[in-house]
């Protein structure tokens, strides 16, 4: 594994690209009992004086068991060249298949929690916040159609960047 720890604060990333087009992998848990998903919806910026990232679960997701029981997670990034990998972690669940083995990636420690090591950027970040989003705050309710027609409602995740790892 050919990581290299950056400072956070340094990295030079279009968040908005990072998780719309690029998508990442969200994984709590560590190497020998982890769970993974693919996310494309999340935010990075600076909260509670230090870099932090938001990640959102549906409730049904089985990796929200592993968000829920750990204090830290990881956060993926691959580029372009991982998608057919990242289409399959968003498809299919960690409680009906070895998803993570069907994918072909290489689950890798950093610093107790589990990432990959096909990754581009790893952030490994402490969970600070959990909520899950009701449907009374919503502001604008067409996005309650649009988004949770199912009432699958997400629960959003803050974290604070302990470490970034680049592929050196």
């Amino acid at each position: 594994m050919a990581f290299v720890e950056v400072d956070p604060k340094e990295l030079v990333e279009a968040p908005f690209k990072l998780f719309d087009n690029e998508w990442a992998l969200l994984t709590a848990g560590p190497c020998d009992k982890c769970n993974t998903m693919t996310v494309s919806w999340g935010a990075a910026g600076t909260l509670w004086g230090g870099p932090s990232v938001t990640a959102y679960v549906r409730q049904t997701r089985y990796t929200k068991e592993f968000m829920d029981s750990n204090d830290t997670f990881t956060l993926s990034f691959f580029g372009g060249e991982c998608k057919k990998a990242l289409a399959l972690c968003g498809k299919v669940s960690g409680r009906d298949c070895d998803k993570i083995a069907e994918s072909g990636l290489t689950v890798a420690d950093f610093d107790g929690v589990a990432a990959f090591e096909e990754a581009r950027l790893v952030l490994k970040c402490s969970k600070k916040f959990a909520q899950l989003l009701a449907p009374e705050s919503f502001v604008d309710k067409i996005i309650l159609d649009k988004c949770y027609g199912d009432k699958d409602y997400h629960t959003m995740y803050i974290g604070l960047i302990d470490k970034a790892y680049v592929k050196a």
